[in-house]
């Protein structure tokens, strides 16, 4: 049975949630009938939906039904940066949520989207399975959230109505759309455009009435939500990774009590799985828009991208955190 649910039916529960006994208490082990609400805006038939379920069948499968897992997408409860808030508040239980919006509350996370930082998905995983995966669990923890672990959000590139691109130059003057990530802000205006921040979910509507010129995506986000649609000129600039946080709030971590280790390993399991379906579906998406002839695709100069934004890497390096900038900087180049 599939259950819907809506922001609203979320929110309305708040008071009780909070208020609720178990909340205050650290259970040894997850009661029966444990109800938990995991939130994302991904499409359908995105990575992300599909391993989402998936986790959700693994939670029941490995709790032996203690636990279930109710999975709103789409943007059903709201956007990623007001699910991150209901997840703060205990509202929402659990997301897999978005690099740029997730960096509002831990600003270091943005450092994986350096420029031209990775230049494969496995590469920035397994760097996130060490020390610096460890460093940001800290700060998760310092805000009330426990990082499950990283999925891939996938290799960004750039689309537009405009003009096809393959140099730095041919950038600027664009208005492209950024989610609210400031790194991602400060790699387009280094290349010169002008950057909008709207919601994923507004997008495709942006694009159409030309309220931006273009956008940055993976592959897949671009092929799932259909932005090809109206934005003809794809430039494979790949000019940041990013990942997918798949976050839970210490409020449901202390209602899961010693069921926490079957979570993890459902999440572990889910992720790879969401790793290797995004990595097949974004070469699959390619090979779709190279054929498509109402598409240009383009292939750019890597060498004047990375020249035009080294200053963004300097300028994260004098940030608070510039010791962390230089510690995923030195991991990544090892």
């Amino acid at each position: 049975m599939t259950i819907h649910i809506t922001r609203r039916t979320l929110m309305a529960g708040l008071g009780a949630t909070l208020s609720a006994p178990a909340l205050l208490s650290f259970p040894t082990r997850a009661s029966a009938a444990t109800v938990l609400t995991l939130g994302h805006g991904a499409a359908p038939g995105n990575p992300r939906t599909l391993a989402a379920a998936r986790f959700a069948e693994l939670v029941k499968e490995k709790t032996n039904g203690r636990i279930t897992i109710n999975v709103a997408g789409s943007e059903t409860l709201g956007s990623d940066a007001a699910m991150l808030t209901s997840l703060r508040t205990g509202a929402l239980d659990m997301t897999a949520n978005s690099q740029g919006p997730v960096s509002a509350i831990v600003p270091e996370i943005a450092v994986l989207g350096l420029p031209f930082l990775f230049e494969t998905t496995d590469k920035a995983i397994a760097i996130l399975n060490g020390p610096v995966g460890e460093a940001l669990a800290a700060k998760f923890k310092a805000v009330g959230i426990v990082p499950l672990g990283y999925w891939n959000n996938g290799i960004r590139h750039l689309t537009n109505s405009k003009r096809e691109v393959t140099k730095p130059g041919d950038v600027s003057g664009l208005k492209i759309r950024t989610p609210a990530d400031p790194m991602t802000i400060d790699i387009f205006q280094a290349l010169g455009a002008s950057t909008e921040q709207i919601a994923f979910g507004e997008l495709y509507v942006a694009l159409q009435q030309g309220v931006v010129d273009g956008q940055e995506n993976p592959l897949v986000n671009i092929a799932s939500s259909k932005l090809y649609e109206v934005n003809k000129f794809i430039a494979l600039t790949a000019h940041k990774w990013e990942s997918t946080p798949f976050l839970m709030s210490q409020i449901a971590m202390a209602r899961i009590g010693g069921d926490l280790d079957a979570v993890q390993a459902a999440a572990a399991e889910a992720g790879k799985m969401q790793i290797e379906l995004s990595e097949k579906a974004a070469s699959e998406a390619l090979v779709k828009f190279k054929a498509d002839k109402a598409l240009v695709v383009t292939e750019v100069d890597r060498a004047a991208f990375v020249e035009a934004t080294k200053s963004v890497v300097d300028i994260w390096k004098k940030k608070d955190f510039g010791a962390f900038v230089s510690q995923v900087e030195e991991a990544a180049r090892g």
